[in-house]
């Protein structure tokens, strides 16, 4: 069974052509991969493509992979899941989940370099696990970005009303979503060059936050006393095991994003070289925003402040609150505006993400089919139009409620949306796995390998398991409230919704609960690299050449 120049015929994701597909020999289909494989010495990588242009380096990838997942839920939720959960409670919730997004990361990177189409994470369930499983999870994981958009413009509203109250919140969410389409009505590469500025941004201003907490927590401040570890020994767990429980999912929730280089791998000229730069720094996103960011959190502001981000007073960042109540106001204006930014980026990266995903649903009839219609340029423009109209919507609800409420409402029903989607990329690869092993292959012949599987990927898919356990548990009996099937649904709305599409799939294509190995096609939506494919750095472009030479100018060598 042969790939289309798209990577995906149409009689190959249609789940009634099975029996079509058992018919091939696990032979046929070993022939079928390794003709084709790098070893066989063809020329120029080929596979995969489709309307959208491969137009990001290596360094694209890079600074997208670093900053996506930086946004609102770091700078201003953490503060709430302070309140919740107590600074050690917090630290530890978030040491799991970010051991979470190490494991879903290796697997997104063996998977991506292998698979890199449009939308790819539901398209590698269609194709690996089930056809319904598929459907679920590619309008779960659209819904995921879409109701991003208004969380993150929830956010800047917040932000905003720190320096004025006098615009109202529909001022600020039209201001800024009219920017976000202008800058994603430009071309891939306006989009790639405004992220990596952003996320340099956030990157050089992470080493400021920590040198500055820490000399806060030491008593170096205009104002205050030395801090230390004072609300580690004072409040550790705010509302005991339960609040502990609360914070798991948020944590999560503040780490969505950070698989998006999957995505943008779809637009990347060399996949095989990006990819994997791009999964090796994730110990540094994880290590320096999260396990190091949120522990200066805990030690520079109380967990009983009133005015942090969802409490009763100036509803602010924690490092802004902390900046200002050491005396230095200059900092924590400075400190609102990286949070800006860092917002900013975020929804900037979810509007650009959602069309994609449509693109990729419509390819393989998962979505209408006009959501294929791409311009000249690569823009999804029925799929961007879709998208702006729902998530621009849902931002207005902000009109008449608090930002924190709002971007309360909307993290309970994208954390599961993330857990479920995290969910179905461990599963699509410990699938894929099987299949490849079924059909005669060897893990030394994929063209980049993870770390530590299976055990990476058993980590990860189970964690997901339980967490999705723990918001029903608290959407039954939440913190602090009665119960009541109006928090429920409020809570626990976008699980409904994806169990029903998936009943509804099955009972549509019927078939087995998954597919089974030896009739895996692992030829669908297959990316094949030349012999020069690993070699080829002319990705490097202008940009990166100019801050190389500027770095090497400010850092003298050494005699």
């Amino acid at each position: 069974m042969q790939s289309t120049a798209t990577g995906w015929d149409e009689k190959d994701v249609d789940p009634k052509v099975d029996d079509q597909e058992k018919k091939l020999s696990t032979v046929e289909r070993r022939l079928s991969g390794s003709t084709r494989s790098s070893e066989a010495g063809i020329e120029g990588d080929y596979g995969a493509d489709s309307g959208l242009k491969r137009k990001l380096s290596s360094r694209h990838l890079y600074m997208i992979s670093l900053g996506t997942a930086i946004g609102t839920a770091l700078w201003l939720g953490s503060g709430a899941n302070l309140t919740t959960a107590g600074p050690v409670g917090m630290w530890i919730g978030f040491w799991i989940a970010a051991s979470i997004a190490w494991a879903l990361m290796q697997s997104v990177g063996e998977l991506t370099v292998m698979y890199p189409v449009p939308s790819a994470f539901p398209r590698w369930s269609q194709n690996l696990v089930d056809h319904s499983i598929g459907i679920s999870h590619g309008w779960a994981f659209w819904l995921l970005y879409t109701l991003g958009i208004p969380t993150e413009l929830a956010g800047l509203v917040t932000v905003m009303q720190f320096w004025t109250d006098k615009v109202p919140p529909a001022g600020w969410i039209s201001i800024f979503l009219f920017i976000l389409v202008v800058l994603n009505a430009f071309p891939v590469r306006v989009y790639a060059e405004t992220e990596s500025i952003m996320s340099f941004i956030k990157f050089a201003w992470i080493f400021i936050i920590i040198i500055t907490s820490i000399v806060i927590s030491a008593g170096g401040g205009p104002k205050g006393s030395s801090i230390g570890f004072r609300y580690w020994r004072e409040a550790p767990f705010t509302h005991g095991f339960k609040g502990f429980l609360n914070v798991m999912p948020n944590a999560v929730f503040s780490m969505s994003g950070i698989e998006l280089v999957g995505i943008a791998a779809a637009e990347a000229k060399n996949p095989k070289k990006s990819v994997p730069k791009s999964v090796g720094s994730i110990w540094l996103r994880l290590g320096l925003f999260y396990i190091i960011g949120i522990l200066m959190v805990t030690i520079i502001i109380s967990p009983h402040s009133p005015d942090i981000f969802g409490g009763k007073g100036a509803d602010a960042s924690p490092f802004v609150i902390a900046f200002r109540n050491a005396g230095i106001p200059g900092l924590s204006h400075a400190m609102n505006a990286i949070i800006l930014i860092s917002v900013f980026s975020a929804a900037n990266s979810e509007v650009y993400t959602a069309p994609r995903i449509l693109v990729g649903l419509a390819e393989v009839k998962m979505a209408p089919k006009w959501f294929l219609r791409c311009d000249r340029q690569g823009r999804p423009l029925y799929g961007f139009l879709f998208t702006i109209l729902i998530s621009g919507g849902l931002a207005y609800l902000n009109v008449n409620q608090t930002g924190s409420t709002v971007f309360q409402w909307f993290e309970s029903l994208v954390s599961l949306c993330v857990l479920y989607s995290w969910g179905c990329i461990f599963l699509a690869h410990l699938r894929f796995r099987k299949a490849w092993k079924v059909q005669g292959f060897s893990a030394d012949q994929l063209p980049w390998k993870s770390k530590f599987y299976p055990f990476s990927a058993i980590w990860g898919i189970s964690w997901c398991i339980l967490i999705c356990i723990i918001e029903f548990y608290l959407a039954v009996w939440p913190l602090g409230k009665p119960s009541s099937a109006r928090n429920f649904f409020a809570t626990y709305l976008s699980i409904v919704l994806i169990v029903i599409i998936y009943c509804a799939a099955k009972i549509y294509y019927r078939g087995p609960f998954w597919k089974k190995p030896s009739v895996v096609n692992l030829d669908h939506g297959r990316r094949f690299y030349s012999n020069r494919s690993a070699n080829d750095d002319t990705e490097e472009d202008e940009l990166y050449a100019f801050f190389k030479s500027t770095i090497k100018k400010i850092i003298p060598k050494k005699k």
